[in-house]
């Protein structure tokens, strides 16, 4: 039995305790129900629901009990059609309608979709249907209706984390429609990929049931790249009962598997990507990643009136991994920039393991709607609990053969000797509760605010092994670390609303980072290890200026917001204890933002946004990164665009671009080490050959751009080539 669910953090207090809730519940709502305001209209029940074009009104995640505009706090939503116009096949490709969003790359702890978000990373801030979903694997949204992206600080939300902001994945859902669509796609990247997506009324199981399937298979290699493929399979079967009732219940799995060879790119050079062919390839044709993800979700709804609903959902998640690639690290000794680019070595630094992560959660809201005094509230209450565990065990390599910096050799056979370095046994428990009640006082004024109070025991168990050749491979020291953390959250906001479709909000809130916030990520500044022993969680907090207008009729939305983002007490290097960090650094990020979404014409959909980052280090100790430098993998400004155009009945183009500015990735070094920024352009058409059959075209990187797109501070991954795609579609 794995660590995670011993009979010392057995699931059972929290099974437990939703029963006991639940039936506590059943017993308070009625009679709060009867206080419900009866000229309220019903938006409970279409959280979720699917939507049309590039403006979405009504955020899914049911904790934000107000629609976008209303909802002090800047998110940008990209549905469906959006990331089928965009021919989007992972998530880092539907970030890319989102400005504010760095791309980074992975290492061992930190493989799959990695993100920096208004200027923080965001690795460990992705959720799906509104739970934590922290697996190291390339995310597809084969099996998604839309992305949230929530920006700022939202631990009130969503516990531990949030610092930049979160992303909320949504999940396609059973409906009554009925429906069968079917895609096929190739392309000039050697991409062959299909998905089908089925829903269908099971009128035999009774009234409301219905039946959901989405499967996909997608193959591709990187155009530009070298050796680099990708290849993954997913399915996602859920049912629903009671649709259109009063009592809902959902059971939904979703499992999806890749089997690559992984792409850690170039290495930097003197302070900047090695001036070399972007088909550079520097690992071994027999490096491998292969990624397993199964999640299996049971959620139940029950609504006591219009006014008045619970929910809770439980859920079950395994991650597994197993992977060996080539970091490549340029041989600096005695390189100068006079040094010919051919005398240069690169070290091919072996990364490899494998690893499980595991979670069990529960989580129950409470969403109401009721009037005190004739003070109309909006309230949602809830709690989450439950174990999380992660055992990696990474290895190392000796006797790896370097490579010329110029020209590797890309069919070298591997001939080096893999080690355990570590292995590591994370066991951590979750609790957390939390309540947010908006108020309207009146047409014109809106309070909001919240508090949340989460406690986070996590038990870290460490085995280090020789690196020596003598000993290779053999046990020598250990690490046990246990701790506790408790912290509250908080929010507050104002709202006014000078017209129905306009408001003026300001909002401040916090969140916190534990140490162990992201388990067994030892390599990372925020994995609990020895140099974290004792230390308090970071803390951070926000404060946001913004406006929202729903414009041409409610067709277009507008959002723009000013904010401050500071980072209180940020680990840092103890000057007197090169083994120890102490909370003694302070990070800063000043921002704006707007985005602009919807309709302009009945014909014509746009989606633009741009966001404006200073980050930086504002207090730092001897040893640690200096008062004034750049943070992290930070654009100042980044620019991203879409838009579609409907020139006939069947015959639809669209086109748009990405910019960000210079990037560092290692502002440590002297100098710091950075990136340049790049504009790339993309276009669409597609056609409607009858009313169930669509053909696509979708030009990405039109220009064909060498740019540089996911960032570590060891290595940068290429953006791809010019890619075309091509996708015969059935719809019935």
């Amino acid at each position: 039995m794995s660590a995670a669910f011993s009979p010392r953090s057995t699931p059972l207090p929290f099974v437990a305790g939703s029963i006991a809730a639940a039936l506590f519940a059943c017993e308070a709502m009625p009679a709060l129900a009867q206080d419900a305001p009866a000229d309220t209209p019903d938006r409970i029940l279409v959280k979720g629901q699917p939507t049309t074009g590039y403006k979405v009104d009504e955020p899914a995640l049911a904790k934000l009990t107000q629609p976008v505009i209303d909802t002090p706090q800047m998110i940008a939503i990209t549905g469906r059609q959006e990331i089928e116009d965009r021919a989007a096949t992972s998530l880092s490709d539907v970030f890319r309608n989102s400005s504010g969003i760095a791309m980074g790359a992975g290492e061992s702890s930190w493989q799959g979709t990695n993100l920096t978000l208004r200027g923080f990373n965001a690795r460990n801030d992705m959720y799906l249907d509104g739970m934590r979903d922290f697996g190291s694997y390339t995310r597809d949204p084969f099996d998604l209706e839309e992305v949230e992206v929530l920006q700022g600080p939202s631990s009130i939300l969503f516990g531990r984390g949030s610092t930049g902001g979160v992303v909320n994945q949504v999940s396609k859902a059973p409906t009554l429609k009925g429906f069968l669509k079917a895609e096929g796609t190739g392309g000039t990247d050697s991409m062959l990929r299909g998905t089908v997506d089925l829903d269908a009324p099971v009128k035999a199981l009774g009234e409301g049931t219905a039946f959901r399937l989405n499967v996909m298979g997608h193959s591709q290699e990187v155009t530009g790249r070298d050796q680099v493929q990708y290849r993954r399979f997913g399915v996602a079967p859920s049912i629903a009962f009671g649709l259109g009732t009063a009592n809902r219940l959902t059971l939904s799995y979703l499992h999806q598997s890749e089997d690559d060879v992984p792409d850690y790119g170039l290495p930097y050079l003197l302070g900047s990507p090695a001036p070399v062919a972007r088909s550079n390839y520097y690992g071994f044709g027999s490096d491998f990643l292969k990624t397993w993800a199964d999640v299996l979700t049971a959620k139940y709804e029950h609504d006591f009136s219009a006014n008045v609903t619970l929910r809770d959902q439980i859920r079950y998640a395994s991650y597994e991994r197993r992977w060996r690639d080539t970091e490549p690290q340029t041989i600096t000794t005695g390189v100068t920039a006079a040094t010919p680019l051919a005398n240069i070595q690169v070290t091919r630094a072996l990364q490899g393991g494998h690893s499980r992560e595991t979670m069990l959660q529960n989580q129950m809201d409470l969403l109401a709607r009721f009037k005190t005094g004739g003070i109309e509230h909006n309230l949602a209450a809830g709690w989450e609990i439950g174990p999380e565990s992660s055992k990696p065990t990474y290895d190392n390599g000796i006797n790896m053969p370097a490579a010329s910096l110029l020209s590797p050799n890309e069919s070298q056979a591997f001939t080096g000797t893999e080690f355990p370095r570590v292995s590591v046994s994370t066991t951590a428990f979750t609790l957390g509760a939390y309540l947010i009640d908006t108020i309207k006082l009146g047409s014109h004024w809106q309070v909001s605010g919240g508090v949340r109070w989460d406690r986070f025991d996590s038990h870290y168990v460490a085995q280090y092994y020789s690196n020596v050749a003598a000993t290779l491979g053999q046990p020598t020291t250990s690490q046990n670390v246990h701790e506790v953390d408790s912290k509250p959250s908080w929010r507050g906001s104002l709202v006014y609303k000078p017209v129905p479709n306009g408001t003026v909000y300001f909002d401040y809130s916090t969140s916190f980072n534990p140490s162990a916030e992201a388990l067994s990520q030892i390599t990372a500044v925020r994995s609990l290890n020895t140099g974290n022993i004792g230390l308090k969680p970071e803390e951070n907090e926000t404060f946001e200026l913004g406006t929202k207008w729903n414009l041409l009729a409610n067709a277009l939305q507008l959002q723009t917001a000013v904010f401050r983002e500071d980072k209180t007490n940020a680990r840092v290097p103890d000057p007197t204890n090169a083994a120890a960090n102490i909370l003694a650094g302070d990070q800063r990020v000043d921002g704006g933002e707007i985005e602009i979404a919807g309709n302009i014409t009945k014909a014509w959909q746009f989606n633009a946004s741009y966001t404006h980052l200073i980050g930086k280090t504002v207090r730092s100790v001897t040893g640690g990164p200096a008062v004034g430098s750049p943070l992290f993998n930070v654009p100042r400004d980044s620019l991203a665009l879409w838009s579609s155009y409907q020139l006939t009945h069947r015959l639809q183009i669209g086109g748009g671009m990405n910019y960000q500015s210079r990037r560092f990735a290692s502002p440590t070094t002297t100098p710091w080490t950075s990136i340049p920024g790049y504009t790339t352009f993309d276009a669409m058409a597609k056609y409607q050959l009858s009313d169930h059959i669509r053909f696509q075209v979708n030009v990405k990187n039109l220009t064909d751009k060498y740019y540089y797109d996911q960032l570590h501070g060891f290595h940068v991954i290429p953006g791809e080539g010019r890619t075309a795609l091509f996708t015969l579609a059935f719809t019935g």
